[in-house]
C-alpha cells in the first residue's frame, strides 16, 4: 500500500510540472478589479532581519547582505516551500518602508526570472495558493514605483500562477494545503481580471470541504491548533471578498467560522497564544486575536472538549490538556504522542509546555518531540503512549502515528472550590496492563491546580500484563516518570529536601511545586523548540519517577501560586521579538 502511495505522489508531481509549464506558457492579460487590501501582515522584526540579509527559516540561519532569497531556497532544499509561499512578504510589508518594498519588488521579480516559466520548486497547488494570496494582498506594495513593463510581468506572472491553481486544487489531499489552494483561486478569480470563470466551481469545491473537513464540533482531523486557526482565515478571506465583490456566501462557509470560532477562543491560553499541540505553534502575535475579532462570532465555547482538548480557567490561569486520541493514518505525519499531556498559563506567562515541534530543527528533532517524554505528562520510561511507524508515509520523512491509545476519557467535574477533569488513556494496557488516569483540579480563583497521575490496572487480564511486565523488569518494579516541561522564561529553584519547587516569573510571580513523597523529584534538562530561533531553546523541566510495583501506583502533587504573590499583577515587559512567531 505505500508503495502505491508513493507511485501515486510521483505521477501526482508530475502532472503539477506538466500544468505549471503549460500554465506558464499561456498569454495571460490581466489586471486588478480594485486596490485589494493587505490581509495578511506579519512581524516587522523578522522583515528587518531580512531586509539585513539575515535569513531564518526552519531552525536554519544564512547571512547575506547582498544575498538572494533564492539563492537560500537553492541550498537548502528543506525550507523550499516555505520560502516559495512568500509569507516572508507579510514580514516586508510589516515593515513597509522604501527599502522594504525594494527588497520585496526585486525578490518577487527573481521568483518570475528563475521559475515563471512553470519549471523549479514551488508549482504545488498549496504553495502556488499560499504565495498568490501573499502576491495579491501586497499588490498595491509590489507594484508601487514600477515602471509598466514590470507591473504586467508580475500581474501576467499572478494570471498564470491563478490558471494552475484553477486545473489542480481539485488533486490537493484534504487538509490546510487544500483550503489554501482553493482559497487562492477564489481570491484570484475575483481580484483579477479574466479569472472569473475559475470562481463559481472553487467556491462549490469550498462549501463542500466545509462541510467534510471540518466536523460539526469545529475540528479539523489532524487536531493541530494552527492549522485550524489558518484554516479560519482563510474561511473568513473568502466570506469577505465574496461578500465585497457582490456574490453570496455559501451557508456551509458561514457555518464552518461559526463552528470553528469558539473552538480557538477555547484553546487561546490567557497570553493570547494558541496550544502547541500536534505540530503546531503559538501562531504569529495578534493573528488569532484578529481572527476572533473578524470572524464576528460572539457565542463563548460550550464547556465540552475542544478538537480533543480540553480547558480549565479561571482567574489568571488557564490549562489545556490534549484529552483524546491522537490523528491516525494519514493525518497523523505531525502528530505527537501527547495524549493527557498539559499546559499551563499565568496572565501573559507560560509556565507549564510541551518541548514543541522539532520539524524545522531537522529529523532527529522531529522525532524526539513527537515522543511522549517531550510532553508534560505521565508515562512508562522508555515507552510512548503511541509509536511511530518509521517510514510508513508516503514520503520518507513523513512518519505516521500508530498503537495510539483505544479508549480516551474526559469527565469535565463542576466542585464546591473550583473545576475537575477526570482523564483517561490505555496507551499502556497492551504493553504493561495499566490505564494512565489524571485528575486535575482547578480552584475557583486560578491560584491553586493539584494534580494526581494514577497508572492502574481494571482487570484480571491487565493484573497478568502488569506481573508479566514486572517480572520481564530489571529494576525493582515498572519505571514511570511525570514531566512537567518549563518555559524557558522560568526560573525554577529546588529545595534541598528535593520536595518543593519554586517557580519565579518575568511577572514576579512565584508559583510552588509540592508532591507527596510518592515519587522522587528533581530538575533535568529539558528544550523549548519555537520557530524563529536557530536552535533549541535550553530550559528545564521538573521530574517525578518512582517505580510501580502494586496494581494501582498514585501520585498526588500541586501546583500553587506562593502566598505573597497576588492575584493581579502588573506585567508590562516586552515580549522578545523571536517569541512571536512560534
Amino acid at each position: 500500500m505505500a508503495q502505491f502511495d508513493r507511485l501515486r505522489a510521483r505521477a501526482t508531481r508530475a502532472m503539477h510540472r506538466h500544468h505549471a509549464r503549460r500554465a506558464a506558457k499561456t498569454d495571460v492579460a490581466t489586471a486588478f478589479v480594485g486596490v485589494p487590501e493587505p490581509r495578511t501582515i506579519g512581524v516587522a522584526a523578522k522583515g528587518r532581519q531580512l531586509i539585513d540579509g539575515n535569513f531564518l527559516f526552519a531552525g536554519l540561519q544564512s547571512e547575506g547582505p547582498e544575498t538572494s532569497i533564492w539563492e537560500v531556497a537553492q541550498n537548502t532544499p528543506h525550507v523550499r516551500d516555505e520560502i516559495h509561499g512568500c509569507t516572508w512578504l507579510d514580514d516586508l510589508a510589516a515593515v513597509g518602508d522604501d527599502t522594504a518594498r525594494s527588497r520585496a519588488q526585486d525578490w518577487v521579480g527573481g521568483w518570475i526570472d528563475l521559475y515563471g516559466n512553470g519549471t523549479g520548486p514551488g508549482w504545488t497547488p498549496e504553495v502556488t495558493g499560499r504565495r498568490l494570496v501573499r502576491w495579491i494582498n501586497h499588490g498595491h506594495f509590489l507594484r508601487r514605483g514600477q515602471e509598466k513593463a514590470t507591473v504586467d510581468r508580475l500581474l501576467r506572472s499572478m494570471g498564470q500562477q491563478a490558471l494552475f491553481l484553477a486545473r489542480r486544487w481539485g488533486v490537493t489531499p484534504p487538509g490546510l494545503g487544500r483550503f489554501e489552494a482553493v482559497t487562492a483561486t477564489i481570491y484570484a478569480g475575483l481580484l483579477l481580471e479574466g479569472m472569473q470563470g475559475h470562481v463559481e466551481k472553487a467556491v462549490a469545491a469550498l462549501a463542500i470541504d466545509c462541510d467534510t473537513q471540518i466536523d460539526p464540533d469545529g475540528g479539523i482531523v489532524n487536531r493541530k491548533p494552527e492549522d485550524l486557526l489558518e484554516v479560519l482565515a482563510l474561511l473568513i478571506l473568502c466570506r469577505d471578498v465574496l461578500t465585497e465583490r457582490g456574490r453570496s456566501v455559501p451557508s456551509s462557509v458561514t457555518n464552518a467560522i461559526g463552528r470553528i470560532t469558539p473552538v480557538l477562543r477555547a484553546l487561546r491560553h490567557a497570553d493570547g497564544g494558541l496550544a502547541r499541540f500536534h505540530g503546531g505553534g503559538r501562531g504569529v502575535e495578534g493573528r488569532l486575536d484578529a481572527a476572533l475579532v473578524f470572524a464576528g462570532v460572539k457565542s463563548a465555547p460550550a464547556r465540552q472538549l475542544y478538537m480533543g482538548y480540553a480547558r480549565l480557567s479561571s482567574g489568571r490561569t488557564t490549562i489545556i490538556v490534549d484529552a483524546a486520541r491522537p490523528p491516525t493514518a494519514a493525518a497523523s505525519g505531525d502528530a505527537h504522542a501527547s495524549t493527557l499531556g498539559m499546559e499551563l498559563t499565568s496572565g501573559r506567562r507560560p509556565v507549564i509546555v510541551n518541548c514543541g515541534s522539532g520539524k524545522r530543527f531537522g529529523t532527529k528533532w522531529q522525532r524526539a518531540s513527537r515522543a511522549t517524554p517531550s510532553h508534560s505528562t505521565a508515562m512508562i520510561e522508555g515507552v510512548s503512549s503511541s509509536h511511530l511507524a518509521v517510514g510508513r508515509g508516503v514520503d520518507n520523512h513523513l512518519d505516521l502515528l500508530v498503537d495510539t491509545p483505544d479508549h480516551v476519557r474526559c469527565n469535565d467535574v463542576a466542585t464546591d472550590t473550583g473545576r475537575k477533569l477526570e482523564l483517561s488513556h490505555d496507551g499502556y494496557r497492551a504493553s504493561h496492563g495499566v490505564t494512565h488516569a489524571r485528575i486535575l483540579t482547578l480552584s475557583v480563583d486560578g491560584r491553586i491546580l493539584e494534580g494526581d497521575d494514577i497508572l492502574t490496572t481494571l482487570d484480571n487480564a491487565d493484573k497478568a500484563a502488569f506481573g508479566k511486565a514486572l517480572k520481564a523488569s530489571v529494576d525493582l518494579g515498572i519505571p514511570y516518570v511525570i514531566r512537567f516541561h518549563l518555559h524557558p522564561d522560568v526560573e525554577p529553584h529546588i529545595d534541598s529536601s528535593g520536595t518543593v519547587v519554586s517557580l519565579r516569573l518575568k511577572s514576579g510571580e512565584t508559583w510552588v511545586f509540592r508532591h507527596d513523597g510518592t515519587a522522587k523529584l528533581a530538575l533535568s534538562a529539558s528544550v523549548y523548540l519555537q520557530n524563529g530561533r536557530l536552535k533549541p531553546r535550553a530550559t528545564q523541566q521538573m521530574v517525578l519517577s518512582g517505580h510501580a510495583l502494586a496494581y494501582a501506583t498514585r501520585v498526588r502533587w500541586s501546583l500553587a501560586k506562593a502566598q505573597d504573590t497576588p492575584d493581579f499583577v502588573r506585567d508590562t515587559s516586552q515580549a522578545d521579538p523571536m517569541d512571536m512567531t512560534d
